[in-house]
């Protein structure tokens, strides 16, 4: 952690103080709570830039805060689901947040990928599958999520241009009608063609 100027340093420090105070506060939080342990990281430093280790929270909480908010820095929350629990799990994660942006599974099992990819369809506008889930480029890669994340319009995709226009249908009559009423309206005796229109 460092300077970003030097390519030495892997991160550099978090945007502004907001978010310093975010990843500070889920920081204490996890190590005052009964269910969470910090397992990596844990340190911050503002004397000189926003600065905060990159932090591993366990919990044995689904519920815990850290599980289902958005905390946009260093500090990752990780919920080890009982075993033969898998499918349960993956409804946990479905409604866990009302986010729905990026998601990734692990598996050596191909059907507990394709389990994953149905339970959380609308759950991550972007599934990684055996891959880290950061990192889209666009321009590469179509990005964009649902739910409090966004609309699912994909940046770096053809879909992304309907968010800047504003699609519009004209319809043109080249055979003007002669009379206002349906044709179902008219008596027999019209239909037959004993009277003409009105």
């Amino acid at each position: 952690m460092g300077d970003v100027s030097d390519f030495g340093n892997f991160m550099g420090a978090v945007i502004d103080s907001g978010s310093f105070r975010t990843q500070k506060e889920a920081i204490e939080e996890a190590k005052k709570a009964a269910k969470t342990e910090v397992l990596v990281g844990g340190g911050y430093d503002d004397s000189d830039g926003y600065f905060v280790e990159p932090t591993v929270i366990e919990t044995s909480d689904p519920d815990f805060r850290t599980m289902k908010e958005e905390l946009f820095g260093p500090v990752v929350t990780a919920y080890v689901y009982p075993e033969g629990k898998y499918s349960e799990t993956l409804e946990l994660v479905d409604k866990g947040a009302p986010y729905g942006l990026t998601g990734a599974v692990f598996s050596k099992d191909r059907a507990a990928v394709d389990e994953a990819g149905e339970a959380l369809r609308y759950t991550a506008g972007n599934f990684y599958v055996n891959d880290k889930p950061t990192g889209a480029v666009v321009g590469q890669q179509p990005f964009g999520g649902a739910r409090a994340s966004g609309t699912n319009d994909k940046a770096g995709s053809m879909w992304n241009l309907i968010r800047w226009v504003s699609p519009r249908t004209i319809k043109e009559t080249f055979v003007p009608p002669t009379d206002y009423r349906y044709p179902f309206m008219a008596s027999d005796a019209e239909s037959d063609g004993a009277a003409g229109p009105r």
